[in-house]
């Protein structure tokens, strides 16, 4: 029992006639008798009294045409959801980011939203490392991460250039200097984020590298806490630059260059490699790609070759 035989059935019900059915189905008569018979054989039941000669349906008929209507509003309403997701009426973005990198999403998200209203986002916190095993087995169509993943499953499109940023309270002794070197930073006091990354080993390399002792005294589990600790005039924090603007534009922070220590983070999206990407998935990156295009640096939109 298929779908084209239970319209040619539903077709002979409503027209009560072989030959009108199979003129409103594009059909020769032949095609439409052979149709129902097939439908019968297969069902085990006569659906059509023949002896009426009028298209009159059996008991059994009566109860395949509740059921075949059914069906084909079924067939109808799919379509209809198909098409809706392929024009982004309705459908489900879902990214994966952690408390960094989420900051990144915001403006994208709401350009996202702007454009395609109807579309449901979810972004959910995840801890970088899980981020492209969360990729691969769906739990997620597209992950943000401030490292390359080493996975050749993952693709990676980079689409923002950060810094690493000295920062410290505005009465702090070192405010105005502009630039530092590290060595003036071996007696100062660190805040730092108690979540090992690469970012935080390259910076306890170079201390060491100048021979320069790192003071970490203060260690707290997110950066808007270090953020927070800092602004009260208690040490200074090494943060990515985009987890301050708005701190360094209400000048509640002050930012101070290092001259040995320029370490540049690269955020990445990154989503499976050989997948098919939802339709909302794919009008997500073509929006990061032209946000990148009007706004310039530090965005971009630059694949990276994984593995």
């Amino acid at each position: 029992m298929d779908l084209f035989q239970l319209e040619t059935f539903l077709a002979v019900a409503q027209e009560r006639s072989f030959s009108r059915a199979a003129a409103r189905l594009h059909r020769t008569q032949p095609a439409v008798s052979q149709a129902i018979a097939k439908l019968e054989s297969e069902l085990g039941e006569v659906l059509l009294d023949r002896a009426t000669r009028d298209g009159t349906l059996t008991d059994a008929g009566e109860v395949l045409r509740e059921y075949a209507q059914k069906l084909l509003n079924l067939r109808s309403e799919a379509a209809g959801a198909l098409t809706e997701l392929r024009e982004l009426h309705r459908g489900k973005l879902t990214l994966a980011a952690n408390e960094y990198t989420c900051l990144y999403l915001l403006p994208l998200l709401d350009e996202y939203r702007r454009q395609h209203p109807e579309i449901k986002v979810a972004v959910q916190r995840s801890l970088a490392s899980r981020i492209p095993d969360e990729v691969l087995i769906h739990s997620v169509e597209i992950g943000v991460l401030s490292f390359r993943p080493e996975d050749t499953q993952v693709e990676s499109v980079v689409v923002y250039r950060d810094q690493l940023s000295l920062v410290m309270n505005p009465q702090h002794p070192l405010a105005h200097a502009g630039e530092v070197s590290i060595r003036q930073l071996g007696t100062l006091n660190f805040v730092a984020h108690n979540i090992p990354s690469p970012q935080r080993q390259k910076v306890i390399q170079t201390f060491r590298r100048y021979k320069t002792t790192l003071r970490m005294g203060v260690e707290l589990p997110s950066l808007e806490a270090i953020k927070r600790f800092v602004e009260m005039g208690n040490g200074v924090a090494l943060v990515p630059g985009l987890t301050v603007q708005r701190e360094i534009a209400d000048g509640s922070l002050v930012r101070v260059r290092i001259k040995e220590l320029q370490i540049e983070r690269k955020l990445r999206l990154v989503y499976r490699k050989q997948a098919t990407l939802s339709h909302a998935a794919v009008a997500f990156l073509k929006v990061v790609e032209r946000f990148a295009a009007a706004h310039g640096l530090p965005y971009s939109f630059s694949s990276e070759r994984t593995g």
